[in-house]
């Protein structure tokens, strides 16, 4: 047992220098108990003794294991995560029992093998293991079935020598922390020779024991447990799980929306002040019921602009105009907002500008009639200049009208000359319309010379008619 015990303080040793958390609150787990040791498994000739047709002698314990009546191995294990967790076995046991193949033999059994005493041999293994665990997977409280493998060093008699290993195991959980332990491992050795006290042969180890798992915490203090608290590291109410409900609106803090402020399970724990189902936090009007529409706040004139938007909250208006109706000045049914003559009646068809009749372009062609130039030049007569004022006064009733200014002269001159004079004088006529207030934008002018003449060239009272302006709407 001495022996054992400095197998027990090396492992508690290496098993400490793992890091990671058995399961998440329990990371470490010892096991103890008593193990077998089977070498028949490398004294059959068909393969893995393990799958030997005579099934039951794997599991022979009166013939081919080897045992000690007393705690001889010992686990110490820690969880690494996802299932997996690495641990170190110790075990000590004695030899009496080594299986051959010797088929002459008259007391070889129906497959060759001969069960003899090799000297009682001493045997010692340590055990690196890595283990996974498949409960979660079959989600069982009680029972954990698990796989592992790993590699070791073994002595067996004066023999020693480094095994891979690999196996099964089952355990039966009583308590959260106490259970019951079966495994068997198979340990490959590369001694081919296997000669009892000089090679250390292939075998089964059998244990069976007790397993304990520890370390769980109660980080917060609030009683408890961190495997069953879902708020481990902050104090709080059973009935949350550990988890705390500051507010004491019955929500938990994890859960509550508002956790420092009571309120409504519908909304998360978040208050609704004014009842009007729209939370206080979304709600631009808290204290007093409104619509979803308009985010908590109320709309008196079902207009879309809320109360405290708008300008005029008992009349139905345009949200463009702060919630109040567009006024239409000049009454002519075009609403400011899309009249572009706002102070000037108009009609619809021309965006609530009046339309150009043909009364006022004959008016506009008078004038131009009687617009007189100081002889062979583009100068006014001071006698035009009232013609040209009036000129002024009607394109100005019409603010968004375009027009075409076209001047023309007799025949006296060359045509050159003439047509030169001609855009002089209609540009003329233009600039001193511009000079007095209309949007250049609005007019253009042109020159046609005795080209286009309205009257006869022959007789002083024809060529003073084709000297003319002529005013033509733009359309």
């Amino acid at each position: 047992m001495k022996h054992l015990n400095k197998l027990f303080a090396a492992v508690v040793l290496f098993a400490g220098l793992t890091s990671q958390a058995q399961d998440s609150n329990n990371p470490w787990a010892v096991s103890f108990g008593v193990n077998g040791v089977d070498t028949r498994v490398s004294a059959s000739r068909s393969g893995l003794g393990f799958f030997d047709k005579q099934f039951s002698q794997t599991f022979d314990v009166k013939d081919n294991w080897n045992y000690l009546p007393s705690v001889s191995y010992i686990n110490v294990s820690k969880y690494v995560g996802d299932g997996f967790s690495f641990g170190v076995t110790g075990s000590v046991n004695r030899i009496t029992k080594y299986v051959n193949f010797d088929p002459t033999s008259p007391v070889a059994d129906g497959r060759g093998m001969v069960v003899t005493n090799p000297g009682d041999l001493s045997y010692y293994g340590i055990d690196g293991i890595i283990k996974y665990s498949f409960q979660d997977m079959i989600k069982s409280k009680w029972l954990e079935p698990t796989a592992h493998i790993g590699g070791g060093y073994t002595f067996f008699g004066d023999a020693s020598a480094g095994t891979v290993n690999g196996g099964l195991g089952l355990t039966f959980w009583f308590s959260e922390q106490v259970g019951l332990q079966i495994q068997s491992t198979y340990k490959h050795s590369y001694d081919d020779d296997r000669f009892a006290n000089s090679d250390v042969p292939s075998h089964m180890q059998h244990f069976a024991g007790i397993t304990f798992k520890f370390g769980g915490k109660d980080t917060d203090e609030d009683g408890i447990y961190d495997r069953e608290d879902a708020c481990p590291e902050v104090a709080g109410l059973p009935e949350f799980k550990g988890c705390p409900d500051t507010d004491k609106d019955g929500i938990q803090d994890s859960a509550d929306s508002c956790p420092d402020v009571a309120g409504l399970a519908e909304f998360n724990g978040c208050p609704d002040t004014d009842g009007d189902g729209i939370i206080d936090s979304e709600d631009a009007c808290v204290d007093v019921k409104g619509t979803k529409m308009m985010k908590g706040c109320p709309d008196a004139d079902g207009d879309g602009v809320a109360d405290k938007d708008d300008n005029c909250p008992s009349v139905k208006g345009d949200k463009a105009n702060g919630g109040c109706p567009w006024p239409d000045t000049d009454g002519d049914k075009v609403l400011d907002k899309d009249d572009k003559c706002p102070t000037v009646a108009g009609t619809v068809a021309n965006n609530g500008c009046p339309e150009v009749s043909d009364d006022t372009m004959k008016k506009l062609n008078d004038y131009g009639k009687t617009i007189l130039f100081n002889s062979g030049k583009s100068s006014f007569q001071k006698q035009t200049i009232p013609v040209l004022q009036a000129i002024t006064a009607i394109l100005k009733e019409y603010p968004t009208a375009k027009f075409s200014l076209e001047g023309h002269t007799d025949n006296t001159g060359s045509d050159a000359l003439n047509q030169k004079l001609s855009e002089e004088r209609a540009a003329a006529v233009k600039n001193f319309l511009v000079e007095n207030g209309i949007d250049a934008s609005r007019l253009s002018s042109k020159g046609f010379g005795e080209s286009a003449p309205v009257d006869s060239n022959k007789t002083a009272k024809g060529k003073a008619n084709n000297r003319r302006v002529e005013v033509k709407l733009v359309k």
